[in-house]
């Protein structure tokens, strides 16, 4: 096919329009709203018949894809995400994160800026126990919003602390993206898990910078709570909601920081003590493990989709050289590698608006 622009003439062969063209389709599809999963699917069909019609590529090419997917359902390492999601699904159903809200809230609300401040760094003990941002989220919307609107707390700065508290299950281990991530890029997730942890506390340490900033100089945002009627928060209650989720955190991370065990291994730990810390407390029954087994089914299978059809999706992408003029791209860009480290980061920010992590993984 010829392309005329400017007195230029530029022939390109059938088979060279699919990469940019199966590229295009994945960003429609993805800004359509369609289910990830099956948009990184259905192009990878689309474009794989039509790659098969013009002879760029042929069935024995994909008869790979089996292999891939089989390799995906083996891939003892994923498994550590439904263990995680599990862990935490417990820990939010029971009532442990709950009551650890609350006693921060209470301990710290006669601060200024004390109820922001307990949402951080209960965020940071949540991240550390569920890996999803989503349960982290809704946990401490539901609990902590309300209590600190009836404070006065300014809306914005509310849920503003809310969000990017929830946000720290993304980066502070053990976190499913880190999971995921380290499967891609064929990565140990233990070494992931460790390098994660200081930027992780540097975020939260930095929430909390800005909570403690914000309050002194607009003191209207973030008043102290009235803590009048409320009963005395001792010692001895403070230590019994405290030391459960902290237990936990140190036996499933410590274990996977002194190479005790694999972080599939650790995730199952985690699982377990989820349950036992809930019976200790009242917190399970049959209603409740349900309930978790359902989201964690939920959250694994959106997750393994994902997988599935990014990997249909890669095969055919590489079968058509789409792999080929990515790689050209990316190593034509100026700079060297502080310029493919800028451009990366800039497409991953921009895509964060959009999609998920799971989905730009």
């Amino acid at each position: 096919m010829d392309i005329e622009a400017l007195g230029w003439v530029i022939t390109l062969e059938p088979g060279e329009i699919l990469g940019p063209g199966m590229f295009l389709a994945l960003v429609v599809a993805l800004l359509s709203g369609y289910p990830v999963a099956f948009g990184l699917g259905g192009v990878a069909v689309v474009f794989a018949a039509l790659a098969m019609a013009l002879g760029v590529i042929d069935a024995s090419f994909l008869a790979a894809l089996p292999q891939r997917i089989f390799g995906i359902m083996g891939n003892l390492t994923l498994l550590a995400i439904p263990a995680f999601v599990f862990m935490g699904a417990m820990l939010e159903q029971s009532g442990i994160a709950e009551r650890l809200l609350e006693t921060m809230g209470r301990l710290m609300g006669r601060l200024r800026g004390g109820l922001a401040l307990a949402v951080v760094i209960v965020g940071t003990v949540l991240a550390a126990t569920t890996g999803v941002i989503a349960a982290t989220v809704t946990t401490m919307g539901l609990i902590s919003l309300p209590a600190m609107l009836r404070a006065g707390y300014d809306k914005s700065l509310a849920t503003g602390v809310i969000a990017a508290s929830g946000t720290l299950g993304q980066i502070i281990p053990p976190s499913i993206v880190l999971v995921v991530l380290g499967d891609q890029l064929g990565v140990p997730v233990g070494e992931l898990f460790v390098g994660s942890l200081i930027p992780g506390l540097l975020m939260s340490g930095a929430f909390a910078l800005y909570v403690v900033v914000i309050s002194a100089l607009r003191p209207e945002l973030a008043p102290p709570l009235d803590t009048t009627g409320l009963p005395p928060l001792t010692a001895s209650g403070l230590v019994h909601v405290l030391a459960a989720p902290l237990i936990l955190i140190l036996l499933v991370l410590g274990s996977i920081f002194f190479g005790i065990a694999t972080p599939t291994e650790a995730g199952v730990l985690g699982a377990v003590g989820a349950m036992a810390l809930a019976a200790a407390q009242g917190g399970f029954s049959r209603a409740a493990l349900r309930q978790v087994s359902d989201s964690t089914v939920r959250t694994t299978a959106m997750v393994i989709a994902i997988l599935i059809g990014s990997t249909a999706f890669s095969l055919v992408f590489r079968g058509v050289g789409g792999d080929v003029l990515i790689s050209e791209l990316l190593l034509q860009l100026p700079g060297g590698r502080t310029g493919f480290l800028a451009v990366s980061m800039l497409v991953i920010f921009a895509l964060g608006f959009f999609i998920d992590f799971f989905e730009i993984a």
